[in-house]
Order: structure tokens, then sequence, then C-alpha cells
């Protein structure tokens, strides 16, 4: 029997399944980051995360369909080898992980980045998006922070956006890398899901019955990003980092 035959488990996995999809899309911040959170409300938060980990992959394969021209191999090159280490980390020391002290950790870290960036700003230190060059140690530590943050509670948007978004990359760049990205992340993920026996028929079948949903919702976000100018994007995820920062920080202080 599915998990969606109870009202309250169907209206929440909707409206996390349709918050999370217009995240893949490519709209990011906090919507991806709720989806967790809402599902908790009506059942325990490691199944929740075990029941979105396949629809978060089955989105990431349309993204990936809608931003297959766009992307930056060299970035991957740079960021992916640490999310590998980072979710390996993540799976190995899961029996001692305090969920809420990652999201603390990483709200913290989210807040902080768009805070030094306005400082900046305001100081005439930076310009419109001035773009940052490469950095191979930077980039291999903040993508093992989205691995391993990611493999806890789905939540590595923000350490790979404190590294991404100061690099300039235009808007169609920006997104088809982070779902080239995550894809790989995600997929890399069932691994250490599976030995940990997060997965059973009844969290697979939910995961089934939702992913019309998910399919729609995310051709949705990619539809609204590919029409956004750089000049609304970037202001526009740095708002959404920040409002992604304090609801962990939130959840962290709560749990």
């Amino acid at each position: 029997m599915f998990l969606t035959s109870d009202p309250l488990v169907l209206v929440c996995a909707l409206i996390a399944v349709a918050l999370t999809g217009l995240s893949k899309g490519g709209l990011g911040g906090v919507m991806g980051m709720l989806g967790v959170p809402i599902m908790a409300i009506a059942m325990p938060p490691v199944q929740a995360a075990a029941i979105l980990l396949p629809i978060l992959i089955i989105m990431d394969i349309f993204s990936l369909w809608s931003w297959r021209k766009d992307f930056d191999l060299k970035l991957l090159k740079i960021m992916l080898p640490g999310a590998v280490v980072g979710i390996a980390i993540g799976g190995l020391t899961a029996a001692y992980i305090d969920e809420n002290l990652v999201r603390l950790i990483v709200g913290i870290i989210s807040v902080s980045f768009v805070l030094y960036f306005l400082i900046l700003k305001f100081a005439n230190r930076a310009k419109e998006q001035s773009p940052k060059p490469a950095n191979a140690t930077a980039g291999s530590f903040w993508g093992a922070i989205a691995g391993y943050t990611s493999f806890v509670s789905h939540a590595g948007g923000p350490p790979y956006q404190v590294y991404t978004l100061p690099l300039g990359q235009t808007p169609r760049i920006y997104t088809g890398t982070s779902v080239r990205f995550f894809f790989i992340v995600n997929v890399i993920k069932l691994i250490p899901y599976f030995a940990l026996g997060q997965f059973d028929t009844t969290n697979l079948q939910t995961s089934l019955y939702l992913m019309p949903l998910a399919i729609v919702t995310t051709l949705c976000g990619a539809w609204v990003v590919k029409r956004m100018s750089a000049k609304i994007f970037f202001p526009f995820m740095y708002v959404l980092m920040f409002i992604t920062g304090v609801k962990l920080i939130y959840d962290g202080l709560i749990g």
C-alpha cells in the first residue's frame, strides 16, 4: 500500500515534491531545502529522505535534458572528486551524524557568505558580480562539504553555491553545471543509502507514485530560469541562499 493513501502524507508529499521540482529545474534555494522538512511533518526524516532520493534522481535526468548544452566541465572535474570523499565520509559516519548540527553549520556558512558579499558590495570592493578565477583547492574543499551535507540531509546546495556563485558564470552555465554535479552526487548516494537499508518496497512505491509531479515541476523550473537575465538571476540566487541559510539555522536550533 502506498504511504500516500494517508491524507496528511499525501498533502505533505505533493507540496514537498512540487517545491523540490521547481528547485531542480534551476530556481534553487530554499524551495529544494524544504522537501525533507515538509515530508517530515508526516513521517520520520530518514524515511522522507529515502523517498525523495529516487525522485531527485528522476528530476535530475529531466533537468539534464533541459540543460544538455550548458555546463562547465572544468568545474565538475574540480568539485566532483571532493564530493565523492564527502559522501564516503557521510556513509561511514552515518551512525554518529547529528543532522541538526549539520543543518546549523551549513546555515551559518550560507548566511555568513551572503553577508560577506553584501559588505564588500557596500564597501565598493565588489562590482556587478565580479568573476573570480577557479581554484582547485577551494573547489575540492567545497565539493567535499557539498557531498557530505547532501548525503546527510539533501542540503548540498549552499556549500556548492559558496564556491560557484562568485565565479561569474552565466545563469545557463551555472544551472547546467549544478544540475550535472548533483545528478552525479545523488547517483553515488544510492550506494550508501542501500547499504544502510533506507530503501524498502513501500518507500520506493511512494517515490514512483510521486514521479509525474516531479517531472512537470522540474520542467517548469527550467522554463522560468531560461527566461531570466543575469541581473535578475544572481541577486535572486543570493536572496534564496540567505533564506535557505536562515531556515537551516532555525531547523538546527529547534532540532
